[in-house]
């Protein structure tokens, strides 16, 4: 049921997501963004509030882990009472790895028993190595690289085209490269699975061994990466929750998180945030951009109607009309968007075209024209104009127009030429039958004169 479950929640999805008249302008913060790429939207709307090198190909580091969660959570009927006992033979490629500043553990060990759900904080908040390779094997039966085809299949079915995975925990592979707008994508078909929220979101979580035996003697308490939720960071901001953080040696530092205020809910990712500042010293660059970004957000947007439906476009002319000859027309629906306060909509641009040459009949609400709303070179919306009254037509207006229209046309002259053709022509047929009977008569008078010269008047008969 589960399964069948997030099946449709997929398809619903592919249809929110990418809402025909989801438009929005790229808007420039006044700060500098130090991630190489970033991906702000708007979860309601699905609108683009800034973005950079959204496109680029990028490593995502253990932000993976989030497309090993929907995985687990898609393949596991009740992840609260299906339990899995540790083997820490799944860590044996931690201990080669050539970066090892890229580890992240959650202290679990071998022979701990921990639910489905455990692992997956342990995952979601510590980016937990050993969780990954757990419930990847557990779940691609005994097989990770069964595992690993999953999350790319899943990855092509959502969208995210230019996403390739290769492991369940996001170390570094040179053939594991992502985007921030794949990412986005990910992420909120994340956001669908049951689950998954309130465990990307959590700002902590207690882990509880079934086993007696368990090294740990009791519960053990995990805290999330991203420290913008955490009132006692000094990079706190009220509103922002999880999702994943992420850090490579070679890929840089990575973030993805949420955020919400005033109502309205945003995503942010960031990706390849330098590791260091020009002295060399460690910086967290990401959750700088993500600090500042998400404030930026929070502090200078809000709804503004940027095209009222009840706005008076323009008055077009409209022929054989029973009344002064013109409609007015408005936009057919009103355009709103998040908009930066500092940015005055009256800089909008509005590029109208009117139809031309209307006839009356004319009914309220036919399309008459259509408005492009557009700023920096970049279209926001394109909305059609209709007529605001019906306009009911005049039939001797109509009549008379239809005469004038008639004597005017060029089928009216055609006949006129053809009419004059046709009576020269007629003309031309009698004036020669004529000249021939003419010549006929004179022909036969002089004919009876040689007759009777020859035979005189005694001729037989």
């Amino acid at each position: 049921m589960k399964k069948l479950l997030s099946a449709l929640l997929a398809v619903c999805l592919m249809v929110f997501m990418f809402p025909s008249d989801a438009k929005a302008i790229n808007f420039i913060p006044s700060f500098e963004v130090n991630s190489q790429s970033a991906y702000l939207m708007n979860l309601d709307t699905k609108s683009v509030i800034y973005e950079k090198n959204s496109e680029d190909e990028q490593m995502p580091a253990s932000l993976v882990n989030i497309m090993t969660a929907i995985i687990v959570l898609e393949n596991c009927e009740d992840p609260d009472s299906v339990s899995i006992i540790a083997n820490d033979a799944l860590y044996d490629e931690f201990d080669n790895y050539d970066y090892p500043d890229d580890l992240r553990y959650a202290e679990i060990w071998d022979g701990d028993k921990l639910t489905v759900t455990e692992y997956l904080y342990a995952l979601m908040l510590t980016s937990s190595c050993e969780a990954a390779n757990i419930l990847a094997d557990y779940f691609g039966n005994n097989s990770i690289e069964a595992f690993v085809e999953k999350m790319n299949s899943k990855a092509a079915e959502i969208g995210a085209t230019n996403t390739v995975f290769k492991n369940p925990h996001g170390l570094y592979d040179p053939e594991q490269v992502t985007t921030a707008k794949d990412m986005a994508l990910i992420t909120q078909y994340a956001l669908t699975v049951p689950g998954f929220e309130e465990i990307a979101t959590a700002e902590e979580y207690e882990l509880k061994p079934q086993n007696v035996d368990s090294e740990h003697e009791g519960e053990w308490m995990i805290s999330h990466s991203n420290i913008i939720m955490s009132a006692a960071s000094d990079y706190y901001l009220y509103g922002v929750k999880g999702i994943k953080t992420g850090n490579l040696q070679l890929g840089g530092r990575n973030i993805i998180t949420m955020g919400t205020s005033d109502g309205n809910k945003y995503l942010l990712v960031l990706l390849n945030a330098p590791f260091y500042d020009e002295n060399g010293d460690s910086k967290y660059y990401h959750i700088h951009d993500a600090y500042n970004l998400m404030e930026w957000v929070f502090d200078n947007f809000n709804y503004q109607i940027l095209l009222s439906k009840d706005e008076e476009i323009a008055e077009i002319k409209v022929s054989d009309s029973d009344g002064n000859g013109y409609v007015l027309i408005k936009p057919e629906r009103e355009v709103s968007s998040l908009w930066y306060n500092d940015v005055d909509t009256t800089a909008i641009q509005k590029n109208i075209i009117l139809a031309e040459d209307v006839v009356a009949p004319v009914k309220k609400g036919q399309k008459l024209g259509q408005i492009e709303l557009k700023m920096s070179d970049e279209i926001i919306d394109v909305v059609d104009l209709v007529a605001a009254d019906n306009v009911e037509r005049s039939l001797l207006k109509f009549n008379l127009s239809m005469t004038i229209d008639f004597f005017s046309s060029r089928w009216f002259a055609v006949a006129i030429i053809a009419s004059v053709m046709l009576s020269l022509t007629y003309l031309a047929i009698c004036l020669w039958a004529y000249n021939d009977y003419k010549k006929r008569a004179k022909g036969s008078f002089s004919n009876k004169k040689i007759v009777k010269k020859l035979y005189g008047n005694n001729r037989r008969r």
